[in-house]
């Protein structure tokens, strides 16, 4: 699996889990939701991604070829 489908798919599931969590056990779970979106929202303007950085240090292949 490719990292940029590795990072969606991290990302789905914090948000699925902080509305779960939220509905079922606490309403403070909304705010991981919350900084998710938020941290998806600055990716999107800078391009930095922690998670990203991470996986490409572990060597996750990249969806699309690196640039040389």
């Amino acid at each position: 699996m490719c990292r940029e489908r590795v990072v969606r798919m991290f990302a789905g599931t914090m948000v699925l889990l902080g509305i779960g969590l939220g509905t079922w056990v606490n309403a403070n779970w909304y705010w991981l939701t919350a900084f998710v979106g938020a941290n998806l929202l600055q990716s999107s303007l800078t391009g930095f991604c922690l998670l990203s950085i991470i996986l490409r240090r572990l060597h996750v292949a990249s969806c699309a070829p690196e640039a040389l």
